[in-house]
């Protein structure tokens, strides 16, 4: 049975999973929002998403583009989750996740480091 959780304390968990990203990189992100929405509407079950141009991929051309966005699935990580904690755990993962898909990391290299 999935966890019940309100979209506020969720949201919450994803500002306090942002918030544990070192200032470094933090201060590195450049043009890119984190939102939260219920559910990805092509794979209900994927927990979050970074849609953008990766750091590592962008030119001197580039500019005047709408922010890369990471979504994080709330619907979906609630429903692989038992408990708050593993809800915590799991909105810190997905953040982490697709943050450093914004630095340009590939999957098969975040689950080699065990945040696949």
């Amino acid at each position: 049975m999935p966890v019940e959780m309100s979209r506020q304390r969720f949201e919450d968990l994803v500002a306090e999973a942002l918030d544990l990203i070192p200032p470094a990189f933090a201060s590195a992100m450049d043009n890119v929002v984190v939102l939260v929405e219920d559910r990805h509407p092509e794979e209900p079950g994927l927990l979050g998403l970074y849609h953008g141009i990766a750091l590592t991929r962008r030119t001197s051309d580039y500019g005047g583009v709408l922010p890369d966005r990471i979504t994080v699935y709330r619907e979906a990580i609630l429903d692989i989750c038992q408990d708050e904690d593993d809800v915590v755990d799991e909105v810190a993962i997905t953040v982490v996740h697709e943050i450093a898909h914004h630095f340009g990391i590939d999957d098969d290299r975040l689950h080699e480091l065990g945040w696949g």
